[in-house]
């Protein structure tokens, strides 16, 4: 079947966050939603749940966490026994949940930065010591390849006086979009397991590979990891639904599942019962081929980006993503020579009515970073991309 990839929908006169939260002549080119139609099977099964006229209260259905653990098993050999399954309204309360359900005020929480900015969002809620384990990055011309140092990894356990209770993986990595191997996997469940650490593992992007890359879910890796980690998935970034608020938590320890589960009730109540309805439609498979066209057009996206970079932006440095929608860009270069007279987030929505997300939420020293969402009609990327440069031309 074809899908219209090319499409342009009107969103400004929505509610979007992406569209109204600057004026309308910027172009959002920033948070983590694509301008795509959701796929028809899932805006046909919310359809027919309107159509029955009745939207109350529903319990988590054995249904559902049938068709999530099927999901699991079809793309990555992983059986998954359903009442491992605990659904919550996104990936960000299930990261919360789990924080409030092993920690004590004063212990650490371990990121790895630059990453996801909601990632530091749980220290502050639960007065937890935040802990960093920061990427090298190995160069090679403009290309930034993210590299893990294990080491530096290991030594960044119980730092800042407290104890490491939890490590906060990003699997695959927003913003830079590298997915881990298996070694790198390993080696980072080993040194959590030494420390008695639990790993929260946001695996949201986990069917956005480009390049035929492999995601590896890290519960899968032996019995030992599989009893320290809480697995997160949802529908939201891969089928377009986040405004739904439907993820769920995969926790094969039961005791840890009860603790979660308590909270999770204390905190979020029900999840959407339209949210549950299309992720039930989205992991049945009904959209996958949707999925496949799906990632030929994002990947025609990122070459795109990139090409367009080393063109004309010949001292930016960038990430070619392995997954996800979103490329991570230094514009350092051209701030140090006077060409971007402010942070590049600042410059490009002032002088190019672009909106990109700030480098500096993703951690310190990022300041000269911004990150771009090409999940976007082409047109409206190229033409994101020329008003970059022409605001460049101008200096």
């Amino acid at each position: 079947m074809a899908y219209n990839f090319d499409e342009i929908i009107e969103r400004r006169d929505t509610n979007s966050t992406k569209w109204t939260e600057y004026p309308p002549d910027v172009l959002p080119l920033w948070v983590a939603d694509m301008d795509f139609r959701t796929p028809e099977p899932i805006r046909a099964a919310l359809r027919a749940a309107l159509d029955r006229g009745v939207l109350g209260y529903e319990f988590l259905q054995p249904r559902t966490q049938q068709v999530v653990a099927a999901r699991m098993e079809r793309l990555y050999g992983w059986q998954v026994d359903p009442d491992w399954v605990v659904a919550t309204t996104g990936v960000v309360s299930g990261f919360n949940i789990a924080a409030r359900a092993v920690c004590e005020p004063g212990d650490g929480v371990l990121v790895q930065p630059p990453v996801y900015h909601m990632f530091y969002s749980v220290h502050k809620n639960i007065g937890l010591t935040k802990q960093v384990a920061p990427f090298d990055f190995e160069e090679d011309g403009n290309v930034l390849i993210p590299k893990l140092d294990l080491d530096a990894f290991a030594h960044s356990f119980h730092s800042n006086e407290a104890r490491t209770r939890m490590f906060l993986l990003c699997h695959p990595h927003n913003p830079m979009g590298n997915v881990f191997n298996r070694d790198e996997l390993l080696g980072m469940a080993e040194i959590c397991l030494q420390n008695d650490a639990l790993i929260v593992s946001d695996e949201i992007h986990s069917e956005l590979l480009l390049n035929g890359s492999k995601h590896i879910p890290l519960a899968t890796l032996s019995d030992e990891i599989v009893d320290k980690t809480v697995t997160l998935v949802a529908p939201s970034k891969t089928f377009n639904t986040a405004g739904l608020f439907c993820a769920f938590a995969i926790i094969p320890n039961a005791e840890l599942r009860e603790r979660f589960k308590k909270v999770n009730e204390q905190i979020t109540g029900h999840v959407s019962s339209l949210g549950i309805i299309a992720a039930e439609a989205a992991f049945s498979g009904a959209c996958d081929d949707w999925l496949a066209k799906l990632l030929v057009y994002l990947k025609g996206n990122r070459d795109l980006v990139v090409d367009y970079l080393t063109e004309n932006f010949p001292a930016a440095r960038f990430t070619i993503p392995n997954a996800t929608y979103l490329q991570w860009i230094d514009f350092g270069a051209y701030v140090k020579s006077g060409q971007i007279t402010d942070t590049p987030h600042k410059f490009f929505l002032e002088k190019a009515r672009v909106a990109l997300n700030d480098g500096s939420v993703f951690g310190e020293g990022c300041e000269n970073f911004v990150r771009l969402n090409f999940g976007s009609p082409r047109s409206m990327l190229e033409e994101g991309l020329e008003r970059m440069r022409k605001a460049m031309d101008k200096k």
